[in-house]
C-alpha cells in the first residue's frame, strides 16, 4: 500500500471526524478508507483512533502522526508547486478586480510588464471600488485595501498605506489649522463614501484614542474627487497616501494635526484558494509583491 496514500486517508478521516466522511470527500468506499487506515495503524505499530460506535477521536498517538502528517503533505504540495513552475511556462486568462483609484496609479503602469514577462497570459482588468464576490463574479485575484482582509479568502500582504489628513495651504490660511480631532467639527470636511468608518473619524494621539463625528460638505465614492476638491481649497480630507503623496511632496496639499495618527491599511492581493493554484497566478502574485516591494509614496507622506 501506498504509504502516501494511507497518510492522505488518515489526515481525511481525522478532520472529517468519521470513516463515512472521509470515504465522501476522496471518493473512496468506507471499506477503503478502513482498511488504509488498518494497514497504517499495523505498519505503525499503534493505534491512531480511539473507536466507539458513537464517536471517533485521535490517541495521543494519532494526534502526533497527525500533525507531521499535515506537515509532510503540505511540504509535498508546495515541492509539486515548484516544480510545476519551474517548468510550466504560465499561459491562460487571467480575471483581475482592484479599487478604481489605485488600479489606475499604481496597477495600470505594471500590466504591460507583465504581459511583456508572460507572452502567453492575458488579462481582463476591472477596476469597481465596490468589494466584489470573486468566486460569484468569476474573478482570480483582486485587489483590497483594508485593515482586515477577508478571512474566507487567502491573501498575500504585497504594502500598506497610511490614511492621511490633509488640506490645501490657502484653505488653511483661510480657516486655519485644526490641532484636535475636535475642531475638525468647525471645519469644511470632504469624505469618502467607502470610508470604513464613514461619519466617524478616528485617530490615535499624545493621550491614547480620539474621534470625531464629521458633517461632510461634499461626500462623494471617489478618492480623486475628494483630492481635488481639496487642491481647489474646498476643505479637509483623510486620504491614503498613494493618492494624495505627490500632492504633499510638492506642498500643494499639506498634512494637518501631525500629532494624530489615522490607521494604516494593508493593500492585499486576495485570490479563492490556494489549492490548484495555476502557473499563471503564482507568476502574477509574484510579480506584485516584487513590483510593490518599495512603494513609491512611502515616505511622501512622512510616515
Amino acid at each position: 500500500m501506498d504509504r502516501i496514500q494511507q497518510m492522505t486517508t488518515f489526515v481525511a478521516v481525522a478532520e472529517a471526524g468519521s470513516f463515512v466522511g472521509a470515504a465522501d470527500a476522496n471518493g473512496f468506499s468506507k471499506a477503503a478508507v478502513s482498511r488504509h487506515v488498518a494497514e497504517l495503524e499495523q505498519r505503525l505499530g499503534v493505534r491512531l483512533f480511539h473507536r466507539t460506535t458513537r464517536r471517533l477521536s485521535l490517541t495521543d498517538e494519532g494526534q502526533h502522526f497527525y500533525g507531521r502528517s499535515k506537515e509532510l503533505l503540505a511540504s509535498l504540495d508546495s515541492m509539486e508547486a515548484e516544480i510545476a513552475s519551474n517548468t510550466d511556462e504560465p499561459s491562460g486568462l487571467l480575471r483581475v478586480n482592484a479599487p478604481l483609484t489605485f488600479g489606475i496609479l499604481h496597477l495600470a503602469p505594471l500590466w504591460g510588464r507583465f504581459i511583456e514577462r508572460y507572452p502567453k497570459v492575458s488579462l481582463d482588468v476591472n477596476l469597481d471600488d465596490q468589494i466584489l464576490d470573486l468566486v460569484k463574479e468569476g474573478y482570480d485575484i483582486a485587489i483590497r485595501i483594508t485593515n482586515m482582509p477577508n478571512s474566507q479568502l487567502v491573501s498575500r500582504r504585497l504594502a500598506t498605506t497610511r490614511m492621511v489628513l490633509c488640506a490645501s495651504p490657502e484653505y488653511l490660511r483661510q480657516h486655519g489649522e485644526p490641532q484636535h480631532p475636535r475642531d475638525l467639527a468647525q471645519h469644511r470636511i470632504i469624505s469618502y463614501t467607502y470610508w470604513t468608518e464613514k461619519a466617524e473619524w478616528s485617530f490615535t494621539g499624545p493621550n491614547g484614542e480620539a474621534s470625531v463625528h464629521i458633517e461632510p460638505l461634499i461626500h462623494t465614492n471617489n478618492g480623486d474627487t475628494c483630492r481635488v476638491a481639496a487642491l481647489d481649497h474646498h476643505g479637509i480630507i483623510l486620504q491614503p497616501d498613494f493618492l494624495i503623496g505627490g500632492d504633499l511632496q510638492r506642498g500643494d496639499l499639506v498634512e494637518v494635526m501631525r500629532a494624530y495618527r489615522s490607521i494604516e491599511l494593508g493593500i492585499y492581493a486576495v485570490y479563492p484558494s490556494r489549492k490548484h493554484l495555476p502557473v499563471r497566478m503564482r507568476r502574477l502574485l509574484d510579480f506584485l509583491a516584487e513590483s510593490f516591494r518599495q512603494p513609491v509614496w512611502m515616505g511622501s507622506s512622512g510616515g
